[in-house]
């Protein structure tokens, strides 16, 4: 029996956990543009200290559930709501505007992956409806096994239960050993190491630099997700 916390071979992967924007999606600044609507209709107006303060937590916050950042920045449950749907809207009609765009060498990873065995699965910490608004317009709806949201599993990201609810659905793997997971924020990188994965692979084109991915627990740092393959061994 493997231990908990052995090294792993980063060529035993089986499931492979991604992250949607700034990993393998590219969104151009579209969630900040995005949360100025929704800080808008809560009476936050741009320019102001309280806006500047709470976009400052945005950016740091990158890559946890949407809603849970608007939990924090708002308080009460009713107007985080409203924030929430405000930005989900707003994000939508960005990403419906043609604004989004995969990041390079995204589309050929995701494939590169299957046809070497590995079952592939996007997660976000976008909600649904915004989720598969951004697979519509890449035509990317059947590119991986499966996608999850928050509320798909329970909770978003840092917690675990994006990572382990792709394990359980897909039943792709018998360990959290045989797990990768890539993402360019700390959240990534925390929610995979708390799943237990082995490659927890910090990217550098999104939010966090190779010092923000490392402190919180990245085992790799690769420069994109197009150098996910070679480092798990199927190119």
């Amino acid at each position: 029996m493997t231990a908990p916390h052995t090294p792993h071979d980063p060529r035993d992967t089986e499931l492979v956990v991604l992250d949607m924007a700034g990993t393998t999606v590219a969104d151009g600044g579209l969630v900040e543009r995005a949360f100025v609507t929704a800080a808008r209709a809560l009476g936050v107006e741009p320019g102001s200290p309280d806006h500047e303060e709470k976009l400052r937590y945005v950016r740091a916050t990158m890559g946890e559930s949407k809603i849970s950042v608007f939990r924090h920045l708002f308080g009460d449950e009713a107007s985080a709501r409203r924030a929430n749907t405000a930005f989900e809207e707003a994000y939508g009609e960005l990403v419906d505007g043609g604004l989004i765009t995969p990041l390079p060498g995204a589309r050929e990873t995701i494939e590169t992956l299957r046809a070497a065995g590995l079952t592939t699965v996007l997660t976000t910490g976008f909600a649904r409806v915004t989720q598969d608004a951004i697979l519509r317009a890449l035509g990317w709806q059947d590119l991986a096994s499966l996608t999850l949201c928050p509320a798909d599993a329970g909770r978003g990201r840092p917690y675990p239960d994006m990572v382990l609810t792709a394990l359980l659905r897909t039943g792709a793997t018998d360990s959290v050993r045989r797990i990768a997971v890539a993402g360019d924020t700390s959240y990534d990188m925390l929610s995979g190491c708390r799943a237990g994965a082995a490659v927890v692979a910090g990217v550098l084109t999104g939010a966090h630099d190779a010092a923000q991915l490392e402190t919180a627990g990245a085992t790799h740092v690769i420069g994109s997700v197009a150098e996910l393959p070679a480092l798990l061994g199927v190119v």
